[in-house]
């Protein structure tokens, strides 16, 4: 009996660990795939870099952005462009299609982006927010039309957001969202073959590639176990890396593993209406006694880049070379600060969310300031952390005004121009933007995320981008 237990548990121990009873590897175009469970494979609600993987395969977006030059490139789209930034013209490639066979044309656009923004996703964020479209038509199947209620640059920008990608007719339809989550239909290089379970799913190429992969089974699991997996030949790339596996990285794939920027941001606040908090002297001497470094190896678990400029690697158009002064950190000349401004020693209240670094962060400025913080509601600084639906910069501004009520005078003319000025060029009134932000300091930046991804021998040609995560699409296996 003891015998007849064992073939069966063994055999099924063989298939979770993606081989076959005799050890033989995978085809050769076929790739395995581990990373954590998605919130959501429904493009217009991804929050997470798991569904920005798995969307990214499944859907083309209109264009691809460049943080580094600020320019968009076409993918699904043949051109953006527009004479007065008032009105854009979008041109789509023809023969563009669905999974499910039904073409992809302008009016698939529209309709999705008319559903979306009225479900309040993260398109709605785009369109309604940002954007503020007056009109959005398809005058052919090709063609999509945008006028604005004010002159942009940034759409081209914008349009590359992963959650504008179209919807087929019959999911807009019939609104049925789970059903849409659990088997996806996009216009990408990849289609579900069957349902999106909790375990994961499979990924059938839709065109073949030489020397890429035909098939990707994309296994759900925890990060550390899917590390050593990949080291034991078990899977050929895991999209996550635990902070306790970040110094191990470097020794176990010298050559292979690749960090990327993630859309997100945290900056601590100021209240600057309250009392104290309204003087520009408090809230740098508050900036300069944070380690931020001390963090990111702590509480952050080694997932986080500490900030160098008001704009996170995501969004920042232009290469930044150098440090801010208010994203350093020099306990000494914080507490110089907070000593001319004659800053009261009684306890700040810290905080108006609850965030796992608040606590730690509050600790660490107490002792390295010398004020005492309560990591608890009040009047005080607090934790704003964001997770972008789109590649501008306008977003993050736009978020850093709401949550603080900052003016000045000439900022929003200066916000302004750079809204206007055509996205690869846009860099240098950013850098104006985020200088005068910098000297007024509504918040201090504080640092971004980033992802990790490692692999076997048998894969190459791994990259990544902030938007997709890694790009499945491009990966060679032998």
């Amino acid at each position: 009996m003891r015998l007849r237990l064992l073939v069966p548990l063994l055999a099924a121990a063989l298939i979770a660990a993606g081989c076959t009873e005799s050890g033989e590897p995978p085809a050769p175009d076929v790739l395995r795939v581990g990373l954590s469970a998605p919130v959501s494979t429904n493009p217009a609600d991804v929050r997470d870099q798991a569904g920005r993987l798995v969307t990214s395969a499944l859907w083309t977006p209109l264009a691809d952005y460049d943080p580094a030059t600020g320019k968009a490139t076409p993918r699904a789209a043949e051109s953006i462009v527009s004479t007065d930034r008032i009105t854009w013209t979008a041109k789509l490639k023809d023969g563009g299609k669905f999974h499910d066979g039904t073409p992809v044309t302008a009016q698939s656009y529209v309709d999705t982006w008319k559903v979306v923004a009225r479900e309040s996703w993260a398109a709605s964020r785009v369109l309604k927010d940002l954007v503020r479209a007056k009109e959005i038509t398809a005058p052919d199947p090709l063609t999509i039309r945008l006028v604005l209620d004010r002159p942009s640059g940034q759409i081209p920008a914008l349009l590359s957001s992963p959650a504008l990608v179209p919807l087929p007719a019959s999911v807009l339809a019939s609104r049925d969202w789970a059903g849409f989550a659990r088997r996806p239909i996009g216009n990408g290089p990849f289609r579900l073959d069957g349902d999106w379970l909790p375990s994961g799913g499979k990924l059938v190429r839709v065109a073949d590639a030489a020397g890429k992969a035909r098939v990707i089974e994309l296994k759900t699991g925890d990060a550390a176990a899917q590390y050593d997996e990949v080291k034991a030949g078990k899977l050929d790339l895991s999209t996550a890396v635990p902070g306790d596996r970040h110094e191990a990285m470097h020794t176990d794939f010298a050559q292979r593993h690749v960090m990327w920027a993630l859309p997100n941001v945290s900056y601590l606040g100021f209240p600057l209406t309250a009392p104290h908090f309204s003087d520009a002297t408090v809230r740098h001497g508050f900036a300069l006694g944070i380690d931020r470094a001390a963090l990111e190896a702590g509480v952050l678990g080694k997932q986080a880049d500490p900030a160098k400029s008001l704009l996170p690697p995501a969004v920042a158009p232009g290469e930044r070379s150098s440090t801010c002064r208010p994203c350093t950190f020099d306990a000494e000349a914080g507490k110089s600060l907070l000593s001319q401004a004659e800053f009261p020693t009684t306890p700040v209240h810290f905080g108006q969310s609850q965030t796992r670094w608040q606590g730690p962060l509050a600790e660490q400025v107490t002792k390295a300031a010398g004020v005492p913080l309560s990591p608890e509601p009040g009047e005080g600084p607090f934790a704003i952390d964001v997770d972008l639906a789109t590649p501008s910069p306008q977003e993050v501004l736009a978020k850093i005004v709401e949550f603080t009520g900052y003016s000045s005078d000439g900022f929003a003319d200066l916000l302004k121009s750079a809204e206007e000025t055509e996205a690869a060029d846009s860099g240098e009134v950013y850098r104006l933007v985020e200088n005068q932000l910098l000297r007024d300091l509504p918040v201090a930046p504080l640092w971004s995320g980033h992802g990790h991804a490692v692999w076997a021998d048998r894969v190459g040609d791994v990259k990544a981008t902030s938007f997709g995560s890694v790009d499945l699409s491009a990966v060679s296996v032998r």
